[in-house]
C-alpha cells in the first residue's frame, strides 16, 4: 500500500477525535448491544475519516490492519482450539487436573494453575498457550465448582506478565535488540523482575478480583464437557509429551536461532533450518495438534475396536465452529488499532514525552505507555518505545544490567492500559464468556497492575545498576 496522505489535524484533535471514537465504540457494544465485529469496523471507518485519512484509503488501512491481525492469531488460535478440545474430549484435561490436584491439593488449584501456565508460556505466546490450557481449567472450575474466574484470572496473569517481559516472546525480544542488550542477560533480569511481578501485581490481584464475581459460570465455549471413563482416559505421559512438543519445537528454534546470530552455526546449517520451519509457533501447535489426533484419539479408538470415520473431522469442526467469531472480533480490534497507528496520535505523544527531560526510565515507560494505549498492539508498542528510547541509552554508556532493566520496563509498559484497540483484549474476553464491562474490569485491571509493579521493580535495578 502507497504511503497515506493525511489532512493536517492537530495533535489535541486527533487526542479528541481518538478519545471520542473509543466512548462511541463502548456505547455500541454496551448499550445499543451491537455486535462487537460490527461495532469496531464502524468506528475505525469513520475515525479514520474523521482524522484526515482519503476516502479512498481509509477502507484500505482497515482492511490492511484486520489481515495483519487475523494473519498472526488465526493459525495460532485455531491449532490451539483444535489441540484443546482434543485435550478435553480424550478425557486428557481430566487426567491433567486429577494429577495437578493430587499434587497440590484442591486448595491450591488457582496457583496450581498459575504456575503451569507459568512454565507453558515460556516460550509459547499469550493466545495460543492460553487456548492450550483453558480445557484444564474448565475441568477444575467444574470439578472444584465456585467462580470460573477464580481458575482462569491466575493463569491470565502469567501468560500476561512472561508474554510482557521475557524473550523470545515478540515484545521484549524487539525491544533488547533496538537497544542491543544481551538476550540471555535480559531473561535473567526479567526473572528476577518477573516472578515477584507475577505474584503480587498478577496472582493476588487476580485473586482479589475473583472474589468480587463469585458466580462467574465456567463457557462452554470448546463444546460440552464429556465425562470419559478413566479406563478410556489417555495416559498421564501422552498428555504430557503432545503439550510439551511444542514447547520442545520452540526452544529448539531459540537455541538455534540465537546460535546463528553470534555465528556459533551458520545460515545454511541443515538444523538451523530445520528449526525455523517447526519451530515457528504456529508449525510447532500444529505439529502437536496433529500429534494429539493420533495419540489421543486414533489409536485409543482402534485399540478399542471403534470407528474413527469422519468422526475426527466432525471434532476439528466443533473446534474451529466456535472462534470464527473471536477471530473475527480480534481482527477488526486490529483495524481499528491501525487506524489509531496511521493517525500518528500515539508517535506524536511520545515523542513530545521523549522531549520533556524526564528521567530516562521514567519517560521509557510513558512513551511506551502512550504507544501502546493509542494502537493497542504490545510489540508494535515495545518496540516504537525501544526505537524511540535506544539513542538515549546507547549515548549514556549504561551497564548491560541497567539496559537490560530498560528493556524490562518497555516490556512492562507494553502489556498494561489494555483496552478496545488492542486484539488481546477480545480474543481472551471471549473465551473467557465476559462482556466488554468485564474485560475491562479482569484482563485490564491485572494487566495494569502488572505493568506498574514490573515498572517500580525495574526502577529499581535500574537506578542501583547505572
Amino acid at each position: 500500500m502507497e504511503e497515506l496522505v493525511l489532512a493536517d489535524r492537530p495533535v489535541w484533535l486527533l487526542l479528541t477525535i481518538a478519545a471520542v471514537a473509543i466512548v462511541i465504540l463502548l456505547v455500541l457494544i454496551i448499550k445499543a448491544r451491537l455486535h462487537a465485529f460490527f461495532s469496531l469496523l464502524i468506528v475505525a471507518v469513520a475515525t479514520g475519516l474523521a482524522a484526515g485519512i482519503g476516502v479512498g484509503d481509509v477502507i484500505d488501512v482497515v482492511i490492511g490492519g484486520f489481515s495483519t491481525t487475523v494473519g498472526s492469531v488465526a493459525l495460532l488460535v485455531g491449532f490451539g482450539a483444535v489441540l484443546g478440545r482434543l485435550i478435553e474430549i480424550t478425557g486428557g484435561a481430566q487426567v491433567l487436573a486429577d494429577k495437578m490436584l493430587d499434587t497440590f491439593g484442591e486448595a491450591r488449584a488457582p496457583l496450581a494453575l498459575a504456575v503451569a501456565s507459568l512454565f507453558y508460556a515460556f516460550p509459547i505466546f499469550l493466545d495460543a498457550g492460553f487456548i492450550v490450557m483453558l480445557p484444564v481449567i474448565y475441568t477444575v472450575a467444574r470439578r472444584l465448582g465456585g467462580s470460573f474466574m477464580l481458575y482462569a484470572l491466575p493463569s491470565i496473569a502469567s501468560f500476561m506478565m512472561m508474554h510482557a517481559l521475557l524473550p523470545p516472546h515478540p515484545g521484549p525480544t524487539a525491544a533488547a535488540t533496538v537497544m542491543g542488550a544481551d538476550i540471555g542477560l535480559v531473561v535473567l533480569v526479567g526473572l528476577l523482575i518477573g516472578l515477584p511481578t507475577w505474584y503480587f501485581g498478577g496472582y493476588l490481584v487476580a485473586r482479589a478480583i475473583a472474589k468480587r464475581f463469585p458466580d462467574t459460570p465456567v463457557p462452554a465455549l470448546l463444546g460440552e464437557p464429556r465425562d470419559v471413563p478413566v479406563a478410556e482416559r489417555p495416559a498421564f505421559g501422552a498428555i504430557l509429551l503432545v503439550l510439551l512438543l511444542p514447547l520442545v519445537l520452540i526452544f529448539f528454534n531459540t537455541a538455534l536461532s540465537t546460535a546463528e546470530q553470534s555465528g556459533a552455526v551458520s545460515a545454511e546449517n541443515v538444523f538451523f533450518q530445520v528449526s525455523r520451519l517447526v519451530g515457528a509457533t504456529p508449525v510447532a501447535l500444529a505439529l502437536s495438534a496433529l500429534l494429539a489426533m493420533v495419540l489421543l484419539y486414533v489409536i485409543p479408538r482402534r485399540r478399542r475396536g471403534e470407528q474413527v470415520g469422519g468422526l475426527l473431522e466432525e471434532l476439528v469442526d466443533d473446534a474451529l465452529a466456535p472462534v470464527c467469531s473471536i477471530i473475527l472480533i480480534t481482527g477488526a480490534g486490529g483495524a481499528f488499532g491501525a487506524i489509531l497507528t496511521e493517525t500518528g496520535i500515539g508517535e506524536e505523544v511520545a515523542n513530545g514525552l521523549d522531549a520533556m527531560g524526564l528521567p530516562l526510565i521514567v519517560a521509557a515507560y510513558l512513551v511506551t505507555m502512550a504507544m501502546r494505549i493509542a494502537q493497542g498492539s504490545a510489540t508494535v508498542a515495545a518496540t516504537t518505545g525501544a526505537s524511540i528510547m535506544a539513542p538515549a541509552i546507547i549515548a549514556g554508556d549504561f551497564n548491560t544490567i541497567a539496559v537490560s532493566a530498560m528493556v524490562i520496563t518497555i516490556g512492562a509498559a507494553s502489556i498494561g492500559w489494555s483496552h478496545v484497540n488492542d486484539s488481546g483484549f477480545w480474543l481472551i474476553g471471549k473465551f473467557c464468556g465476559f462482556d466488554t464491562v468485564t474485560t475491562f474490569k479482569t484482563w485490564s485491571v491485572v494487566g495494569t497492575t502488572i505493568s506498574l509493579v514490573a515498572f517500580a521493580l525495574s526502577a529499581v535495578v535500574f537506578v542501583i545498576a547505572a
